[in-house]
């Protein structure tokens, strides 16, 4: 079980973002599980239930938004943990995503290194 409490989710559909970020994350001694939509994340979340999510907004077939709404009406996709990846300004273009997950960085104003950052942060809490 000690393994469960390291398993992340990362949702992200650019392919370099995606193995940089996985590659950076397993490195910090994480299991890192990855899905390329919200759809394919959404069944992997529900199944394997990771210890946070790491998700994009804007993806293919299921969008961010769309995945993590219906994460949340599960009811431990309710209290999971998650981080939102997007270009977009948060406050302004996705407000209602406030509540379902206050935790946010924004792709042009980070690096990889800030992600990690915030991921260990999030599991150390």
């Amino acid at each position: 079980m000690a393994e469960d409490r390291k398993k992340v989710l990362v949702v992200e559909d650019n392919a370099v973002m995606l193995k940089s970020l996985t590659r950076a994350l397993v490195q910090e001694g994480l299991t890192v599980l990855t899905a390329v939509d919200g759809s394919w994340g959404l069944d992997t979340a529900l199944r394997e239930k990771p210890v946070l999510i790491v998700l994009d907004v804007m993806m293919p077939n299921m969008d961010g938004i769309s995945m993590l709404k219906k994460l949340r009406e599960d009811a431990w996709g309710l209290t999971v943990p998650v981080i939102i990846l997007t270009n977009l300004n948060y406050v302004e273009d996705m407000p209602e995503l406030k509540g379902l997950a206050p935790d946010f960085l924004l792709k042009p104003d980070v690096e990889l290194k800030d992600i990690v950052q915030r991921v260990k942060e999030r599991l150390a809490a």
